[in-house]
C-alpha cells in the first residue's frame, strides 16, 4: 500500500489514544482527515479544534461525498462492533480498511523503528524515549499512547525517518510492527479476552521479541523468559540505576552502560516502575548512540502523561493524583509512589474497573491491591467493548475486599462523597470514563480548600 497516494483518512473510532495519533499523524502531513466516534470526549474536542471533522452519529450519509475509494484509507480501532454501517458501507464499496496497527506497520516499515512492549509502562516508555531523540534533534515521529505534557499532544515530531511506536499487545497488534530496537517492559497476564491464556500472552511477546534479529537491541526486565539485554534498578545488570535518592521530589541517580557510568541524573516522575522506564528508554537512546548530556537534559524536563500519576492538586494540605492504572500491577505502582511520597498520610483511593473480563480475571489481585489504600470507593464496571457477565459487578469485588473502609459510590455520588472525606490524598484511578470526570473533581476540590 502506497500512502503517497492516498489524499483522504477515515477513522472509525477516531477518538482512542491511538487512533487520534495516527489522526494527527495524517493531517500534519497534508491529509484530509474526518471520522466518527461514539461519544464526545476531551480528546474529539482537541481534534475538532486542529481541524478534524469529526460526527458522533453511526450515519454513512455525513461521509464526505469526495472520499472515493481510490484515494481514500479507512482506519478501524478494534472496538468498532461488526454491524457498525459505516465500516460496511466501506466494505461493501471495496475501500482499503485496515486496522491501526496495520497501518502503525505500513508507516513504520520504511523507518527506523523503536518499538516499546510490555503489559505496563509502554506510554510511559515510549514517551521519555520519544522525548530523548525528539531533544537531539533526531528526525523522529513518536505515536504515544497518551497526552505527554512537555507537547500537550499524543504525537512527538513529524519526522519521516526515525519512529517510536507503543508495541501493543491487545489483538496481537504488536506482530505488524518491523522494530530495529525495541524493549519488553513487562510480560504480565492481561487481555485474556483475547489470549485465553497466560502461557498464549508470553508466546505472543516471545513471536514479537523474535522480530529483533539482534539480541543487543533487545532491552528486557531480569525477570523476563526472552533474550535480550537486561536493564535493572538497584540489580547487577548490563544497564543499571543505581544511587538512586531523592532530592526535592525527584529522582537523582547513576546509571552504569556498557561504556561507562553516567552519574547525577535527575528524573521528576515518582514510583520505581517509572525509574525502570526512564532506564529503559536511556538505553535504547544511548545504544541508538544519542550523546548522553542530551539524555540527562531530556529526563530532567520531562514533564509526564497525562492520566499518568497526573498531580491535579498539589497543595500543602491537599494531594489529588489522576492515573490510568486498569491492571493489579498498575494499581500496586501508584500505591507504591504515593506511600513513598506521603507517607503517614491518609489516601483515598477512587477506582472505576475496566471491563467485565478483566474484572473478573483478576478480581483476588484487584481486591488486594486496593485494600492496601486507607480508604476506597469503587464506582461500577466501565464495559467499554463488553456485555455484562452475570455475577461480575463491582458488589462482587468490593465484598472480596479486607479493607473495611471500601464502598460503591455512583458518578451522581462520587464528588459529594470525596468532599465529605478527610483524606488529604486522594487518587483516582481507571481506564474508564472516569478520566473525563476529573477536570470536575479537581475544580470541586479546589473551591472546597
Amino acid at each position: 500500500m502506497n500512502l503517497n497516494q492516498i489524499k483522504n483518512v477515515y477513522f472509525i473510532g477516531i477518538g482512542g489514544i491511538g487512533m487520534s495519533a495516527l489522526a494527527r499523524y495524517f493531517k500534519a502531513i497534508g491529509k484530509q482527515v474526518s471520522g466518527y466516534d461514539k461519544t464526545p470526549s476531551i480528546l474529539t474536542g482537541e481534534l475538532i479544534e486542529s481541524g478534524i471533522d469529526i460526527h458522533f452519529e453511526d450515519n454513512i450519509s455525513l461521509i464526505s461525498t469526495d472520499y472515493y475509494v481510490e484515494n481514500t484509507l479507512v482506519i478501524i480501532t478494534p472496538a468498532v462492533p461488526v454491524k457498525h454501517s459505516e465500516w460496511n458501507y466501506f466494505l461493501e464499496r471495496g475501500y482499503q480498511v485496515k486496522k491501526r496497527a496495520e497501518v502503525l506497520g505500513i508507516i513504520t516499515k520504511d523507518t527506523f523503528c523503536f518499538a516499546v512492549a510490555g503489559t505496563h509502562g509502554k506510554t510511559t516508555t515510549s514517551s521519555i524515549l520519544g522525548h530523548i531523540l525528539y531533544e537531539s534533534g533526531a528526525d523522529v515521529t513518536a505515536f504515544i499512547g497518551g497526552i505527554v505534557e512537555n507537547y500537550d499532544s499524543n504525537l512527538i515530531g513529524t519526522g519521516k525517518t526515525v519512529t517510536v511506536v507503543e508495541a501493543d499487545e491487545f489483538d496481537r497488534s504488536f506482530l505488524h510492527l518491523h522494530p530495529d530496537i525495541a524493549c519488553v517492559t513487562s510480560m504480565d497476564a492481561d487481555h485474556l479476552d483475547i489470549y485465553g491464556t497466560s502461557t498464549a500472552i508470553e508466546a505472543s511477546f516471545v513471536e514479537f521479541a523474535n522480530k529483533v534479529e539482534d539480541k543487543n537491541n533487545l532491552f528486557i526486565t531480569n525477570e523476563l523468559p526472552i533474550e535480550g539485554v537486561i536493564c535493572a534498578v538497584n540489580e547487577e545488570a548490563v544497564f543499571e540505576a543505581f544511587n538512586v535518592r531523592i532530592e526535592n521530589s525527584s529522582y537523582v541517580f547513576d546509571v552504569k552502560t556498557p561504556n561507562g557510568n553516567i552519574k547525577d541524573l535527575r528524573f521528576g516522575l515518582p514510583g520505581k516502575h517509572n525509574l525502570m522506564n526512564a532506564l529503559m528508554a536511556s538505553a535504547m537512546a544511548i545504544t541508538y548512540g544519542t550523546p548522553t548530556d542530551v539524555i540527562a537534559r531530556a529526563l530532567a524536563s520531562f514533564m509526564g502523561i497525562r492520566r499518568r500519576f497526573s498531580y491535579q492538586i498539589k497543595e500543602e494540605n491537599l494531594v489529588y493524583i489522576d492515573d490510568y492504572a486498569h491492571h493489579p500491577t498498575e494499581i500496586n505502582a501508584v500505591h507504591q509512589a504515593v506511600r513513598e511520597l506521603y507517607p503517614g498520610q491518609k489516601v483515598l483511593a477512587v477506582f472505576q474497573p475496566h471491563l467485565f473480563s478483566r474484572t473478573r480475571d483478576f478480581a483476588d489481585n484487584f481486591a488486594k491491591s486496593l485494600s492496601a489504600f486507607d480508604e476506597v470507593f469503587l464506582m461500577e464496571i466501565y464495559p467499554a467493548r463488553e456485555l455484562p457477565m452475570e455475577g461480575i459487578n463491582s458488589q462482587w469485588l468490593l465484598d472480596k475486599m479486607t479493607n473495611d473502609h471500601k464502598k460503591i459510590v455512583s458518578k451522581e455520588e462520587l464528588i459529594p462523597s470525596i468532599l465529605a472525606n478527610d483524606a488529604s490524598v486522594i487518587v483516582t484511578i481507571g481506564a474508564g470514563d472516569l478520566g473525563e470526570m476529573v477536570p470536575t473533581i479537581k475544580k470541586a476540590l479546589y473551591e472546597s480548600l
